[in-house]
């Protein structure tokens, strides 16, 4: 995955990728509002985040299996929570006479939140990224 500063840049990232993964979903639900009995979709991105929370908060104490031998295979550890996305249909949508529930003011209204939120994380990930480089840059002219 590249250089992680700390376990908040992670989470950040891990944001972000839940971000995208609803964006997506939502233009899904945008593409399909002429779909008879196409029913909305979400994923609840709290909970993701949440869990991605937890496993990051839990890492550090976990217990690495010892390997005695290089050609052993690493062991596998279960996570306590999977990081895969859980649909979920939107509630409380009226349904139109095909059966069809999407409603493009609140498709187009979430998808507008999502994307505000997609750029505010960009820019906090950049700052940091940014902040790390310049304590590098300084920390080279100084020797």
């Amino acid at each position: 995955m590249g250089i992680s500063i700390s376990k908040y840049a992670t989470l950040a990232q891990d944001a972000l990728k839940y971000r995208g993964i609803r964006q997506d979903i939502i233009a899904g639900n945008i593409a399909n509002i002429d779909t008879p009995y196409y029913k909305a979709k979400d994923i609840n991105f709290e909970q993701m985040l949440a869990k991605s929370a937890a496993l990051l908060a839990h890492k550090d104490q976990s217990l690495e299996l010892a390997r005695t031998d290089g050609a052993h295979l690493a062991g596998i550890q279960a996570a306590n929570g999977s990081s895969k996305a859980e649909l979920y249909f939107r509630p409380n949508h009226g349904t139109r006479n095909d059966g069809n529930s999407v409603d493009l003011d609140i498709e187009s209204t979430e998808m507008s939140k999502n994307a505000i939120m997609i750029n505010a994380i960009s820019a906090a990930l950049k700052k940091q990224s940014m902040l790390f480089k310049s304590v590098i840059d300084t920390s080279s002219r100084v020797s």
